[in-house]
């Protein structure tokens, strides 16, 4: 079974920078967990996303085995897309049709042959069947676009298969039993050999230069042997219009770029186009400037396919009607609308509810907040993707630490200008609306030494306690200066009611001693007034002592 998945992510790389679905004319992108993930039934593999990826995140389902693989077994013919001439400058298809006969394919025909079977049933269309509004079916991306996000415009796509497809089953309907293969600019004709069996593998230009260059093969510039057509100029912008026969009853409009296409369907849905050919191409400059090209200038591509146009058209067979007819049929989207209220209820949560939240600045990737809240609510996109919301909620989160700290904190930047304050340091310093001082230089509140004193040894806090006579209180007061965002980051603590209290113990240390001085004083006064009285008393007992020694001796 062949499978479809054509576009794939390499997860490792993706940087969650939303590029891709900016790009992404029909937001055909998931993201989980910050990757990137294609919707399949969204994409119209345009490429926009492979071009623009900054990380080179997304990469194209190679082929190039594959096809080695019906090489060793089966015939295998390739449909060579005109737009190979700015691919390959200066190579013609002779010389292509030998270094790709080398790689070991059986034949090499340009599919401008089938250019120009398309171009033919677009004339008897337009002749016989007289249609109001009919819309070219050359490219993919634009069948994927009307199949996928413009169903009700498909009454106006040509019913008629790819050059590509038209050019592969005619080589089958010549040669019984042989396999095609398609080298071409476009990501899409891959999901195309995919869907139907009309080409059975696609290569782009990218890896056939690769497989040319690793099998050692030269492309040798030589003259061309073939005649050539008009057919060729299909890769270029009007190429389609410029190869057919007009019908004078009909406008012929040509439309290249996906943003001016998308206007097209509109006006195509709205009904508002009448009596018209119109050809689209999802590329700007069409295929010659396809995402798979090489990058150059485009005119320099167009100046390339518009040297090897040749007047006439290529000798073809007249068709079998049945063989080339494809009703195009629409395809499911597994994302349905959600309904009003609850889009109005995501925006909520994503703080868009009223109008002037609504920024619509586009770098979730989405046009309109709007547009964003229903890929949320589809399960594409994340509420994180949204950056003002994201920065308003981390600056909300950041201000109500700031505001409920018990501490003042101060934030200055390398000017020493006032960033932030919070509530506890106005009221500490005496600001009465953080405006005041907001964006004015420290000095307004205290002395900046301490700022420049952090910025000398970064790395390493300056903490201090000191006395702020002008607000007449002690603080400890931490600064620190961040290098990586030039920021210095002041915290201040009151500890006035500290110190207060340390000099109220002081107080009561000191009345302390002064009490037990004059406890010490009085007792000391005591002790001295006993030892006098005892001093006394001692005398007046020595001479009594005497006298009654003197009046014994007497007797």
């Amino acid at each position: 079974m062949k499978t479809k998945t054509i576009l794939r992510l390499k997860k490792s790389n993706c940087k969650n920078c939303h590029k891709c679905i900016r790009y992404c004319p029909v937001k055909a992108i998931r993201f989980s967990a910050g990757q990137a993930n294609v919707i399949e039934d969204e994409c119209i593999l345009c490429g926009q996303c492979f071009e623009v990826c900054p990380q080179n995140a997304k990469e194209i389902r190679n082929d190039v085995e594959k096809v080695k693989v019906m090489l060793a077994t089966e015939q295998v013919y390739v449909s060579i897309a005109p737009s190979f001439v700015a691919a390959f400058p200066d190579i013609g298809i002779s010389a292509m049709r030998d270094g790709l006969m080398q790689l070991g394919f059986k034949g090499v025909e340009e599919t401008a042959v089938g250019a120009t079977i398309v171009k033919t049933e677009y004339e008897r269309i337009l002749r016989e069947d007289k249609p109001n509004v009919l819309i070219s079916s050359c490219c993919t991306s634009i069948n994927l676009l009307m199949r996928k996000h413009y169903p009700d415009t498909l009454f106006a796509l040509a019913p008629v298969v790819s050059p590509a497809q038209a050019h592969c089953l005619d080589m089958k309907s010549r040669m019984s039993g042989i396999r095609t293969v398609f080298i071409g600019p476009c990501i899409a004709k891959k999901y195309e050999a995919a869907e139907d069996d009309a080409i059975d593998a696609v290569l782009s230009f990218a890896e056939l230069g690769e497989w040319l260059s690793s099998a050692g093969v030269e492309l040798t510039p030589r003259p061309d042997e073939d005649a050539g057509g008009k057919a060729r100029l299909f890769p270029t912008t009007g190429g389609v219009i410029g190869t057919m026969e007009k019908n004078p009853d009909y406008t012929y409009l040509a439309v290249d770029g996906l943003d001016k296409c998308l206007e097209v369907l509109e006006e195509v849905r709205a009904g508002s186009l009448h009596r018209c050919f119109i050809e689209l191409s999802a590329c700007m400059g069409s295929c010659a400037n396809g995402p798979l090209m090489p990058k150059r200038a485009p005119a320099a591509n167009t100046a390339n396919i518009l040297k090897y146009t040749r007047e006439g058209d290529f000798d073809i067979s007249a068709p079998d009607k049945a063989l080339i007819t494809r009703t195009p049929q629409p395809i499911q989207q597994s994302a349905s609308m959600p309904p009003e209220w609850e889009i109005d209820e995501m925006l909520m949560r994503i703080g868009k509810e009223n109008p002037e939240d609504r920024l619509n600045c586009g770098s979730c990737g989405y046009n309109t907040c709007r547009d964003k809240a229903i890929a949320v609510i589809q399960g594409k996109a994340e509420q994180s993707m949204c950056l003002p919301y994201m920065t308003a909620k981390a600056e909300g989160f950041s201000d109500t630490v700031v505001a409920s700290s018990p501490n003042g904190i101060l934030v200055l930047n390398d000017d020493l200008e006032v960033q932030k304050i919070n509530p506890v340091a106005c009221k500490l310093l005496r600001v009465r609306n953080p405006k005041d001082v907001l964006g004015e230089d420290v000095t307004c509140l205290f002395d900046p030494q301490v700022f420049i004193k952090a910025r000398v040894k970064p790395k390493k806090p300056v903490a201090e306690r000191t006395y702020m006579a002008e607000y007449g209180c002690y603080v400890d007061r931490t600064i620190l200066y961040n290098v990586d965002y030039h920021l210095f980051i002041c915290i201040l603590r009151d500890v006035t009611g500290e110190m207060d209290e340390q000099e109220k113990k002081m107080e009561m240390r000191m009345q302390a001693v002064d009490i037990a001085n004059d406890v010490a004083k009085k007792q000391l006064k005591i002790v001295q007034d006993i030892a006098s009285l005892l001093g006394e008393t001692a005398a007046d007992t020595l001479i009594a002592i005497e006298r009654l020694k003197e009046t014994i001796s007497d007797e």
